[in-house]
């Protein structure tokens, strides 16, 4: 079954483009709100949660200060990604944080409230 696409948008009161891409772009930045434990190998990232899950993904795009692009090693379909992406919005000088996914047609609600709750706890460990 093919996946939709899904894409979220949040408005953040960000007041640092460094802090802000340093929560999306590296190991540490993504285990205060993503992960429990990232490993990043340069290309390959590791996603661990709880004690037994674990999921690995390639770093497909990024570009500093913009976005960073992650495909699932163990996604059957090449063209299935997730990306998080920060843009500056110059009139409320706030950022909004944009999450692109992919997600069976029946799990669609329950990734939308993932990201809800993980873009929360970003929120609440870099007070935004």
């Amino acid at each position: 079954m093919k996946k939709e696409k899904i894409h979220l948008e949040y408005l953040l009161n960000a007041t640092s483009k460094n802090i802000l891409w340093g929560a999306i772009s590296t190991p540490t930045g993504l285990e205060d709100w993503f992960a429990d434990k990232v490993v990043s190998d340069d290309k390959i990232v590791e996603f661990h949660w709880g004690k037994t899950e674990q999921r690995k993904a390639e770093i497909i795009a990024i570009r500093s200060f913009s976005f960073i692009r992650f495909r699932w090693l163990d996604d059957e379909n090449e063209r299935d990604y997730f990306e998080i992406k920060m843009t500056y919005n110059e009139l409320t000088s706030d950022y909004v944080l944009e999450i692109t996914d992919f997600a069976e047609p029946d799990e669609v609600g329950d990734m939308k409230e993932l990201w809800e709750s993980q873009v929360a706890k970003l929120r609440r460990t870099c007070g935004f």
